[in-house]
């Protein structure tokens, strides 16, 4: 059996973390992981996280199963901080899964068996799961345009010209605050017009959110998923815990499948546990409890917003920072784009050629499209960053 197996494309990330490990070189800078890290490198677990395990610890009598859909806590207070009151939470079917992928592809799932006919719209670029995924599945994925590498902004015109070829039934992909791995996010005047055109060709919004916080703040970045989840007849919304409460490891993530008419909600909850059944049956819980308390209990909830608004500001002084030190050195401000991307990710819009010459020339690593992780830098890192993008003539 075995012998009919075949070989499976290498992972360029994880072939991307080999080769750092093995660079000698102490000034080496990794940009290419998508993993938060503070100034000293280190991926820290939250003081609010932390103390909602200690308190597990003590309280917690037993580790039996939750249910199919994940603890009903864990839903309302994932709802509440994703939705608000945007939407009547009896509208809302929810399922927890092991971390954003984990949702993502029971959205697909449950795509596929509500229309087996409807084509994905995905943007360009997107993450390489997605893709992975819908081909895996045996999906039809349409690919919109959504960055301009000259600009190193969002391509509008390009994504709404488009998004024009969807028809009644499509489902188009869509990326939260932060979210896409260029670092830049729609304005919501533009989520308007592109909900206006979903509406009138009959297309469903499935939108995938990871980095609430790490943006323009928990409310602020909630703000399109809200507008799009309160504005169409039916969505899907894919949510992570793994990057806004550093809880990677734990895989916790939530689905939630959003009408407009309420008395779908108890046929939609039934298909979505029936999925979380087939896959994995019960899903993970202890990251789903610690999000829970965190959120429930205003001390930790207080803790947990100081925190990670320190992160979000962090990452927006590096972008400052590295924008900033670029003008200097090439006396002009066509870097600028760098401070109002937002989240751990930018573009810088060059050739795999020049990326390679980063890695070659100067212990750079990010992946070959010129994305970066911005949380990859500290304040020493940045000017050393910004001399090598000088020197290879980005």
């Amino acid at each position: 059996m075995f012998a009919n197996l075949k070989e499976q494309p290498v992972d360029k990330i994880l072939s991307l973390v080999k080769a750092y490990r093995e660079d000698p070189r102490d000034s080496k800078i990794d940009l290419g992981v998508g993993v938060y890290k503070n100034a000293e490198g280190v991926t820290p677990i939250m003081g609010a996280v932390k103390r909602a395990e200690q308190q597990l610890w003590e309280l917690e009598s037993s580790k039996s199963y939750v249910a199919l859909a994940g603890d009903p806590a864990f839903s309302t207070a994932m709802i509440n901080l994703v939705l608000g009151n945007s939407v009547a939470h009896d509208n809302i079917a929810s399922i927890a899964t092991p971390g954003g992928t984990g949702a993502i592809r029971q959205a697909f799932e449950l795509i596929q068996m509500a229309n087996p006919d409807a084509r994905v719209f995905v943007s360009n670029p997107t993450w390489p799961n997605h893709v992975s995924m819908l081909n895996y599945l045996g999906m039809t994925h349409v690919a919109y345009r959504y960055f301009d590498n000259e600009m190193r902004g969002v391509d509008f015109d390009g994504m709404m010209e488009d998004l024009k070829d969807v028809k009644a039934g499509d489902i188009v992909l869509l990326h939260g605050c932060c979210h896409n791995p260029t670092g830049a996010n729609l304005n919501l005047t533009e989520w308007q017009i592109v909900l206006d055109l979903l509406n009138n060709m009959g297309a469903i919004p499935t939108i995938d959110i990871a980095y609430q916080g790490f943006g323009d703040g928990l409310e602020e970045d909630a703000a399109a998923v809200r507008l799009i989840a309160s504005s169409v007849p039916e969505c899907l919304v894919a949510a992570s815990c793994s990057k806004n409460f550093g809880i990677y490891r734990e895989r916790t993530g939530i689905l939630m499948a959003v009408s407009a008419d309420g008395s779908q909600r108890g046929r939609n909850q039934e298909t979505l546990a029936f999925l979380n059944r087939q896959n994995f049956s019960f899903p993970p819980d202890h990251g789903a409890r610690l999000v829970t308390m965190v959120l429930s209990d205003p001390d930790l909830y207080a803790d947990w917003v100081k925190e990670l608004e320190d992160v979000r500001l962090g990452m927006l002084g590096l972008r400052e920072q590295l924008a900033g030190e670029l003008q200097r050195l090439s006396g002009s401000d066509r870097f600028g784009f760098l401070a109002q991307h937002r989240g751990m990710f930018s573009r810088l819009g060059t050739t795999p050629e020049m990326v390679e010459r980063l890695r070659a020339e100067h212990g750079i690593y990010m992946v070959g499209d010129s994305r970066m992780n911005i949380a990859g830098l500290n304040a020493q890192s940045v000017p050393i960053l910004a001399q090598a993008i000088i020197d290879v003539g980005v």
